[in-house]
């Protein structure tokens, strides 16, 4: 198992090549949820995510011992589902060591084209990260690479951990940590460094729903293997953690939750409005459990780890989407108003009075369901919240609308 000095020792080979990652103090989100709350910045490094803290002390490492015996290291592998790839094909480049990532066919795309910019050669295998860590493994004795897990592996946990160095020394009098968890790198890395320097820090670890692969290794007393699973947080889709980071969490870890990826989707909204800050689905999986209540941190000083920023644009965008209905700033109605000159008009000057914004319009005469001289009209709104679209709605009824709050819903009668 790794110690306080291993973690040292890693700070002093990765000082020189890793970001000593912002944390400051967020004053909006932290009154929402009721404690003192800082955001540890793991998004701002070159490639998006801490894991290339990890990398960047096992490749050092490795580095160091081939040339102690006078070898060269022939190339690494490693199977990642993005950001783990990122950090080895970055730190390998840097280092003249040759990289080939396998990562699933459904990696987001962004993952992919990073890493192939930072010099990795990727071979894209299998559903899921099981199938490409197989792959890897084939490609290892095939090549004969050396093969770097992306969590299980005690240069990597070290790596990782020196974010709870940095963490006690930019949060004095720090009361606990929040993280996600994965396979266990991060969380197993970071309480090493707490737990060794103040035993009474409480560290907790947040899941998915959908693969809560550490809590059910903690309900079983050891890791288990979990049945794939999709999730907005692919960064943290393991379906068994490591045997080393459970050996460290069975001890450390002071409380878990889970979260689904619709709450998710609102911590990365909190993140980007609040914060201006953008999160990857694993990177705001810690904050959505404080916003859902799930932790106990009330009062407290409260460091949330984000680690990681690699978000497809394709995504964000239907996470903003969704985040604008979800809190009733975009809302949809269905109308139905006689087929004449005006009629149109009038509807859309009373939404205009109300100051919603008109997104959308479709006028349904054949397709609305509507009467013989009658039309459907579905509308699109920008509206300030639930309160304002309530608002418009009860203007239109006022006028003699009959209205529906949502388009897909029955026809109006």
């Amino acid at each position: 198992m790794i110690t306080l000095a291993d973690l040292e020792a890693a700070r002093g080979r990765i000082a020189d090549h890793v970001l000593l990652s912002p944390c400051p103090r967020s004053e909006a989100i932290g009154k929402q949820v009721g404690c003192t709350l800082f955001l540890k910045l793991e998004n701002l490094q070159r490639t998006g995510s801490f894991k290339e803290r990890g990398a960047c002390n096992k490749l050092a490492m490795l580095v160091d011992e081939y040339a102690s015996r006078g070898e060269t290291l022939a190339g690494v592998v490693c199977a990642s589902a993005g950001n783990h790839a990122q950090g080895i094909a970055f730190h390998a480049t840097a280092r003249g060591i040759d990289a080939t990532i396998v990562m699933p066919e459904t990696t987001p795309l962004v993952k992919v084209q990073n890493t192939r910019a930072f010099g990795g050669r990727v071979v894209l295998h299998g559903a899921n990260y099981d199938e490409a860590y197989e792959e890897a493994r084939r490609i290892e004795a095939e090549e004969g690479r050396v093969f770097v897990h992306a969590f299980d592996d005690d240069a990597i946990i070290a790596g990782q951990g020196t974010i709870g160095l940095e963490l006690l020394e930019q949060v004095p009098n720090l009361d606990a940590v929040v993280l996600a968890i994965g396979g266990g790198g991060l969380a197993a890395g970071i309480a090493v460094a707490l737990k060794s320097k103040n035993p009474k820090i409480e560290i907790y670890g947040v899941q998915t729903v959908a693969l809560p692969s550490m809590k059910a290794a903690r309900a079983a007393g050891h890791p288990v293997t979990l049945p794939a699973a999709k999730t907005l947080a692919e960064g943290i889709a393991v379906r068994t953690v490591g045997a080393r980071t459970f050996e460290i969490l069975a001890t450390h870890l002071d409380g878990f939750a889970v979260v689904d990826d619709e709450e998710i989707a609102e911590a990365i909204l909190v993140l980007l409005e609040r914060e201006k800050s953008l999160a990857e689905g694993a990177g705001a999986a810690p904050l959505a459990a404080l916003l859902q209540g799930r932790l106990p941190v009330a009062g407290k000083r409260v460091a949330v780890v984000i680690c990681g920023g690699n978000l497809d644009v394709n995504v964000l965008s239907r996470i903003i989407e969704r985040g604008l209905v979800k809190s009733g700033r975009r809302v949809r109605l269905a109308v139905q108003l006689p087929d004449v000159s005006g009629a149109l008009a009038r509807l859309t000057r009373i939404v205009g009075e109300q100051k919603a914004n008109i997104l959308e319009i479709h006028h349904n005469r054949a397709y609305g369901h509507a009467d013989l001289g009658e039309a459907r009209v579905e509308l699109v709104l920008e509206t300030r919240g639930y309160k304002h679209a309530d608002e418009v709605e009860a203007c239109l009824v006022a006028a003699g609308y009959l209205v529906r709050p949502d388009a897909s819903a029955p026809p109006v009668e």
